[in-house]
């Protein structure tokens, strides 16, 4: 496990240097464009979600070399005020900003690995790998 980098995000800006960066890093350790693209989306959404709900915290990138293969594993964490209900977040159409509810849920489909960890007063991490096939 080789920790890449991490992107602090504070500003919206931020969201794009983290996609960029989470892309960059997927290219180089051998995934195709749609599996890219993919990654990218879910990278957007991650670091939206810390710009939106958590006002800042970090995207980190990590590229995985296992016996079974290679992957990338996207961190995502925030000090903010949690998530108070995580299966309903996880619910597809549930938004608390008024989007279409598709954030997390689509994140989860996005990747091959997905887990998420909060508390109201510790935060959130969320840890998703996508495996190149």
């Amino acid at each position: 496990m080789d920790l890449q980098s991490c992107v602090t995000i504070k500003k919206e800006w931020d969201i794009v240097g983290a996609r960029q960066l989470g892309r960059d890093i997927a290219r180089k350790t051998g995934f195709g464009s749609v599996d890219q693209a993919r990654i990218a989306t879910a990278i957007s959404e991650l670091a939206r979600n810390i710009y939106l709900y958590a006002g800042t915290g970090q995207v980190c990138f990590e590229v995985l070399e296992e016996v079974n293969g290679k992957g990338i594993r996207i961190i995502a964490v925030d000090s903010g005020p949690g998530i108070h209900d995580v299966s309903q977040v996880m619910e597809d159409g549930f938004s608390t900003s008024g989007g279409l509810g598709a954030g997390l849920p689509g994140v989860k489909r996005l990747m091959d690995d997905f887990d998420i960890v909060s508390n109201p007063s510790d935060g959130t991490e969320i840890r998703a790998v996508k495996w190149l096939r």
